[in-house]
């Protein structure tokens, strides 16, 4: 059985607990941000606590879950390869790329699996588009674009720990959902941004002090800190192969909960994928539309290995986890799934984050490291 220890006791620290119990691991350890916390989570979850990144090596566990704040993931992901663990690390995989690059090389050098949870690869039909652009339906792409909106920091009385530069990284909104779109354009299409041109929008300038758990609202009488990383970014971009492209993030847009939204356009047919209605996409073409459904019986090989349900009975964000981790576990153990994210993804992110924020400071279009 995997032993697992989860580095984080926040939300998503919750997914990735239900996702390992899924995929049959055994959660020995739980860390939080002090002891306090620690101890809280451990009795919530009917854990033993670890008060300390060197008690990973006395745990042993076989995989790190790191779920802690972004500037953590550096000291975080070391910790646990050191400790001889698997590692699976919340994007971003670091807050700057040279960190990114040393975690992506400690892994390989100690040969431990490490992957990044991008996990809307793992919609069915996000698998059954990428297996019709390989068989050449949609032809070559003529426009690549979408967004990716939220609304949970729209109210001004909203922190967390992402408003600060110091604990989240340079860049909010679009290093933790624009890295999404961008992963999931590049996987399905195969198409690679070459280079960007990006502007950000602070909407709101101050935020309180202290965090909030993510999607909930602070105390309004708390003391303000002024903001700064992004409530939104427009991203232009034009791929290796010169295709054009545009990305609208935001995390303060009314109404909006989680909707990631592509459509990318080729010279036969275009698609049509919303990850807040998962279970069809649309196909457009000059002389018909159609509207494809998610069936376990139907499409390619990825598409009915990740229907775990059956048609008509909705699936959604917390299978596409619970499939990346048992992939994560697979690989683990010598069986290496198509389409799992690894380091070389979390290190692929930043360095697109990299070239946005530098863009947005700069108002020029900046080249994507390929190095």
């Amino acid at each position: 059985m995997t032993r697992v220890v989860i580095l984080g006791a926040g939300m998503i620290a919750e997914v990735h607990r239900r996702a390992a119990l899924a995929a049959g691991a055994h959660i020995v350890g739980v860390m939080a941000s002090n002891a306090a916390r620690t101890q809280s989570a451990a009795d919530r979850w009917g854990v033993p606590p670890v008060l300390s990144l060197q008690d990973l090596k006395e745990v042993a566990a076989d995989v790190v879950h790191v779920c802690s704040p972004n500037a953590l993931h550096l000291e975080h992901v070391k910790a646990a390869i050191t400790a001889g663990a698997h590692v699976i690390c919340e994007k971003p995989l670091a807050t700057r790329v040279t960190d990114a690059e040393s975690l992506q090389l400690l892994s390989v050098q100690r040969r431990r699996v490490g992957t990044v949870p991008f996990v809307y690869r793992y919609h069915p039909l996000v698998r059954e588009l990428r297996a019709r652009v390989h068989d050449g339906e949609f032809g070559r792409w003529q426009l690549l674009h979408g967004s990716y909106l939220q609304d949970w920091m729209l109210s001004p009385r909203v922190s967390n720990w992402r408003v600060d530069a110091r604990n989240g990284g340079p860049s909010r909104a679009f290093a933790d959902i624009g890295s999404h779109w961008c992963d999931l354009m590049e996987f399905v299409t195969g198409e690679r941004i070459a280079s960007v041109m990006a502007s950000f929008s602070v909407t709101v300038a101050e935020r309180p002090v202290s965090s909030a758990v993510s999607f909930t609202h602070g105390d309004p009488v708390e003391p303000v800190m002024t903001v700064n990383t992004e409530d939104a970014a427009s991203v232009m971009f034009r791929t290796e192969s010169g295709v054009l492209g545009a990305v609208v993030i935001s995390q303060v847009s009314a109404g909006r909960k989680n909707r990631l939204w592509f459509e990318f356009d080729g010279a036969q047919k275009s698609a049509v994928f919303d990850q807040e209605n998962p279970e069809t996409v649309w196909l457009g073409s000059q002389t018909s539309n159609t509207i494809l459904a998610r069936d376990p019986g139907q499409g390619s090989a990825d598409a009915r290995r990740l229907s775990s349900l059956p048609a008509g009975h909705a699936q959604g964000y917390a299978q596409c986890f619970e499939h990346f981790v048992a992939d994560t576990y697979a690989a683990i153990n010598g069986e290496v799934r198509e389409g799992l994210p690894t380091f070389v993804d979390g290190l692929r992110a930043a360095r697109i984050a990299e070239a946005v924020i530098e863009s947005a400071r700069s108002e020029q279009w900046v080249a994507v490291s390929r190095v």
